[in-house]
């Protein structure tokens, strides 16, 4: 981030600080409002990505940073040599066990279903590994500990266990952070912006890019690739608009 402050400062680009309350059509253009004024703008391009989805039970967030991180690569080595949960039973829960089996002692996989439905080639590589313990059809219910994770309650097939686990790792998907332009522009059924290949929304002159955007595939490269395609098209409809 320190590396696009520069650029941006560099190239004279204005960073204002404030939030996004609205943001509505005006004629052909939009009004942009914030927690502190409003600005009249002939495009938009939103990048606004998105958060991790909760699982919602007793000590989530009182824990949260505290031995719970919902992102196993920017928080893994934290927990190395220690036992510890993934939750998820998607490709990125499976990517955070392949990330972190060098680096913990060992992991449970907590998984709600009853089968795994990452790629092929990942859930291969989780079966084969014996440092994995695979929990299918398990529901956590709540996660433990004081000033830190201590462990962790679910129950599997009507019966209530205990892992003493040192971290919880919780991979079950994101969500866009999008409601605030819903009533703007066309979403899909996750929330999600609907874009074409061009980064082009479904109202002319709104434009998206990266995890807020339709493709479901949470990867920088990815974000950055959209992200350049909506600045430039962005670019060329304002000289439509001159």
């Amino acid at each position: 981030s320190s590396i696009m402050q520069k650029q941006m400062k560099f190239n004279n680009v204005n960073v204002i600080t404030e939030t996004i309350k609205k943001v509505t059509k005006k004629g052909s253009n939009f009004k942009v409002v914030t927690n502190k004024k409003e600005y009249d703008t002939q495009a938009v391009i939103i990048a606004s990505g998105a958060r991790a989805r909760k699982i919602g039970v007793p000590g989530e967030d009182r824990l949260a940073q505290k031995g719970i991180t919902y992102c196993a690569i920017c928080d893994g080595p934290l927990f190395s040599g220690m036992e510890v949960a993934v939750i998820g039973g998607g490709d990125s829960a499976l990517e955070a066990v392949d990330f972190l089996k060098d680096i913990v002692s060992k992991i449970h996989l907590i998984v709600r279903n009853d089968k795994l439905t990452a790629h092929e080639y990942l859930v291969q590589r989780v079966k084969k590994n014996p440092k994995i313990n695979i929990l299918l059809n398990t529901e956590t219910k709540e996660i433990l500990g004081d000033k830190f994770v201590k462990g962790l309650k679910y129950v599997q097939n009507g019966e209530e266990k205990q892992l003493n686990v040192k971290g919880v790792i919780i991979e079950i998907g994101r969500i866009p952070n999008t409601e605030t332009f819903k009533n703007l522009i066309n979403l899909d059924e996750h929330g999600h912006i609907n874009i074409d290949c061009q980064g082009r929304a479904s109202v002319p002159g709104v434009f998206a890019a990266g995890d807020c955007a339709a493709g479901h595939e949470y990867q920088y490269v990815i974000a950055a690739g959209q992200g350049c395609m909506a600045l430039i098209k962005a670019a060329r409809y304002l000289t439509t608009k001159k």
